[in-house]
């Protein structure tokens, strides 16, 4: 059963506890409100009986105040074991997915739009928050509760009874042979929601080109077409789902005639007495009431069927796994005829084979879509490769842990991420637990002391989102500043000089002149002055090493380095 829940509903094993624990506190406060009926129908009994006295009286005033204590006790109950229990399972549910996709591989992220995640993340987990405190323990509080209610009724009359309760099954019946709809007009405004939600996020990040570009009003009336047929969506799913719980309610509605019917012909037969025809009238109005809102909540529960499987297609998707002990024997890496492909049928890397020595400069180039990124990004087993085998120092990639692998690399990469944080802080990134003059002294070595002391707070200036109160080198410079502070024994720089100007690049070539002694350097550069003192050059073309060997190996063979140092000599002396 928990296991079954779990499933159904993207819950962690505490959770599935506690939705169990839920219903049947809901199941209590259900049967809780009949109590008061039970005790009027007695006091009825009593009264037109004659039997009523003093010691009577002060028994059915105790039975008031009983009643109001098992109401309040099962409320705090019902409370407590829904509404509460929920707000941590959804605390729970968030840090789950949100760990799962701290481990599953970038090839996931590469199929998945950044607003997708994040709705799953935050839209779908406060979907389903609701749904567990608002609608799963109600239903099945009111399911159960009303069947025991039924075979109650039963006990005293049984015509009466299903009188009363021949309208479940059939409202029932309607609102889950509805689920299929349901789901469907559901799914449509799920995916209009998420297209609106790229189109404003898409329309935020990208404000500046528009601006220079005068496409603002156009791309506007798009994110309004957008806006306007989630718009549309979310009419229909509320019409359709509106159709069958309207219909389902309005059966309900048809079981207090039928109670009342049923009752008036057996009373004037004298098959039953006034009480029994008073209680079943009580009885009836109140065994509704639950019904019609479990109905609607039946509803809403279908329709988070949408949102617990996006939810658990990031739960099943598969996780990097390995060895946390790092068993490497120096820092060579090594490509052994490695195949690779992000998708199905686009093949990205074929048969590349070449080795990154240690204590040497092993520069990626070639032309664009050739590779050299995705080389970089496999060695670090960001992604794992389709084919061959990835080795450093002797070790095998793919049987390592990734966050222990990790911890043998210091990365630049091109386009530099930032946090809205300080300058310190963001730097801090590289190794944590660095002391603020270790953090400096990193900072020194990557230039960043230039910009950093003309801040109004040196480096405990803040520096926006995304670092956006920096330029481009200035954010890049952080960047490098990160991977001088966490040392590691291997470096991989993508691009790392390509936003600064030549008299930084060349203040932080001097320095990474310094950094490199003794490691493993993978650099990928289009620029050739920055792999020109390389001790190996790779080029990779359309997937493939075209060629390898030192710069002036190279240049020698008249082939794609070549070509592509002459090019670049030809691209300098251009002028306006």
């Amino acid at each position: 059963m928990i296991g079954l829940l779990q499933r159904r509903f993207a819950l962690s094993r505490q959770g599935a506890i506690d939705l169990i624990k839920g219903c049947l506190a809901c199941v209590a406060w259900d049967i809780s409100f009949m109590l008061p009926v039970g005790l009027l129908y007695q006091f009825v009994v009593d009264l037109m009986g004659g039997r009523l006295s003093g010691e009577k009286l002060v028994f059915y005033g105790a039975g008031c105040l009983a009643c109001l204590a098992l109401i309040f006790a099962a409320t705090y109950f019902q409370y407590n074991a829904t509404y509460l229990a929920t707000y941590v399972e959804s605390g729970v549910r968030r840090i789950s997915l949100a760990e799962k996709l701290r481990k599953i591989p970038l090839s996931f992220f590469g199929k998945k739009d950044l607003a997708d995640l994040t709705s799953s993340i935050m839209g779908d987990c406060a979907t389903l928050e609701t749904a567990f405190s608002h609608y799963v323990p109600a239903l099945a509080g009111s399911m159960i509760s009303t069947t025991l209610i039924a075979i109650g009724l039963f006990s005293y009359d049984w015509r009466m009874a299903l009188a009363a309760v021949w309208v479940l099954p059939v409202a029932f019946t309607i609102t889950f042979f509805s689920a299929r709809i349901q789901e469907y007009f559901n799914n449509k405004s799920v995916a209009a929601n998420v297209e609106v939600e790229n189109g404003v996020q898409e329309c935020i990040e990208t404000l500046q080109d528009l601006k220079a570009n005068n496409a603002e009003i156009n791309y506007l009336k798009g994110l309004e077409k957008k806006i306007d047929y989630a718009e549309k969506r979310h009419i229909f799913t509320e019409l359709g789902t509106a159709l069958f719980v309207v219909s389902s309610t309005l059966i309900l509605k048809f079981g207090i005639s039928t109670v009342a019917l049923a009752g008036s012909a057996l009373l004037i037969r004298g098959e039953i007495d006034i009480p029994m025809f008073f209680l079943f009238l009580l009885v009836a109005s109140r065994l509704y009431a639950p019904l019609e809102g479990a109905l609607q909540n039946l509803a809403a529960i279908i329709a988070t069927k949408t949102n617990i499987n996006r939810m658990n297609e990031i739960l099943d998707h598969p996780v990097q796994t390995g060895n946390a002990v790092l068993t490497n024997q120096g820092c060579d890496i090594v490509f052994d005829h490695v195949g690779f492909a992000y998708r199905s049928g686009e093949t990205v890397l074929k048969e590349v084979s070449f080795t990154a020595r240690q204590g040497e400069v092993t520069a990626l180039v070639g032309p664009s879509g050739g590779g050299k990124t995705t080389v970089s990004r496999l060695a670090a087993r960001f992604w794992d490769i389709d084919k061959g085998k990835i080795t450093v120092g002797g070790m095998d990639v793919t049987q390592i842990e990734p966050e222990s692998l990790l911890s043998l690399y210091s990365i630049v990469f091109q386009d530099v991420t930032l946090f809205n944080n300080t300058i310190m802080e963001n730097i801090r990134i590289g190794r944590k637990d660095a002391t603020d003059e270790e953090v400096i002294a990193a900072a020194r070595l990557a230039n960043c002391e230039e910009f950093a002391s003309q801040l109004p707070d040196g480096y405990q200036s803040m520096i926006g989102e995304n670092g956006c109160e920096l330029s481009g080198g200035e954010r890049q410079r952080i960047s490098i500043a990160r991977a001088f502070l966490k040392d590691a024994p291997i470096i991989l720089l993508d691009e790392a000089t390509a936003s600064l100007d030549v008299e930084n690049e060349t203040l932080i070539q001097a320095a990474l002149s310094r950094l490199i002694q003794h490691k493993t350097v993978l650099v990928i550069a289009h620029r050739m002055r920055t792999v020109s003192g390389a001790d190996k050059v790779v080029v990779l073309a359309d997937g493939v090493v075209a060629e390898q060997g030192s710069p002036s190996e190279l240049m020698d063979t008249g082939k794609i380095y070549s070509h592509m140092v002459e090019l670049q000599a030809m691209s300098q002396e251009w002028g306006i």
